[in-house]
């Protein structure tokens, strides 16, 4: 009997994380370089005196969903949507490099390059700063040109792009960063498209698709605790009356 709730028990906590799971990536189904939550479980034996019977499911983080967002054109020249697999870098509210796909940029009022959040934008030589009173034009390989208001150009930086060889791993501030927390070097190579913006990959139905199917398993699980208790009601009357 112990064992049918403990199941049913373990079922019902870990379809409660899927729904967590599922809930924020509808929740950011509009955000701009989003990746998908992906979510994964693995059984890890109770150990204890005698033997082992038991069997706890617990959740295994296998990332987020590699595959890339719809590419808008947005026609505004601080928009870039990075191509292939390469991410901007950005300086983190700790200080450290992250990386992200959202490339919606402005300038801050001190003439800082920052992305949507504030954040320092980062080039090979660190955070960017532009020219007052200029106008910023951004090419493919991330070189920053600044157009000055009687039309002279002035090269300003170039963006810090880099494409990571291994899996990034997502912070709790929504960041990505390297596996080992070292900033990874630029990539020449790595190209953007300017005037556009990467959507995320979360896909809106499949969610919510997800999401019901989670419900009804959740609801399984609850009706299965429920008959165990019915079941050891019906046995406790069966010994009483004996």
């Amino acid at each position: 009997m112990d064992r049918r709730i403990y199941l049913s028990m373990g079922g019902a906590k870990a379809t409660m994380q899927r729904q967590e799971l599922l809930s924020n990536n509808l929740a950011n189904v509009s955000t701009n370089g989003f990746r998908a939550e992906m979510q994964a479980f693995r059984a890890v034996p109770v150990r204890g005196d005698g033997a082992t019977t038991r069997a706890y499911a617990l959740e295994t983080t296998v990332g987020y969903n590699p595959e890339a967002g719809v590419v808008s054109a947005t026609s505004r020249n601080l928009d870039v949507a990075m191509r292939g697999n390469a991410w901007l870098a950005v300086q983190a509210r700790d200080g450290t490099e992250a990386y992200t796909r959202a490339g919606s940029l402005d300038i801050a009022n001190d003439g800082t390059l920052v992305n949507r959040s504030g954040l320092s934008v980062l080039g090979d030589g660190g955070p960017i700063t532009a020219p007052a009173n200029s106008e910023l034009q951004i090419a493919s390989d991330g070189s920053i040109t600044a157009r000055a208001p009687n039309g002279s150009l002035t090269p300003v930086g170039r963006l810090k792009l880099v494409t990571p060889e291994a899996p990034l791993q997502r912070g709790d501030d929504g960041l990505f960063r390297a596996p080992g927390g070292d900033p990874l070097p630029a990539d020449a190579t790595a190209r953007l498209q300017d005037g556009a913006l990467e959507g995320s990959n979360v896909s809106a139905v499949e969610t919510m698709v997800a999401m019901i199917s989670a419900a009804r398993q959740f609801e399984m699980q609850m009706r299965s605790m429920q008959t165990a208790e019915k079941d050891e009601q019906q046995a406790q009357q069966l010994l009483s009356m004996n």
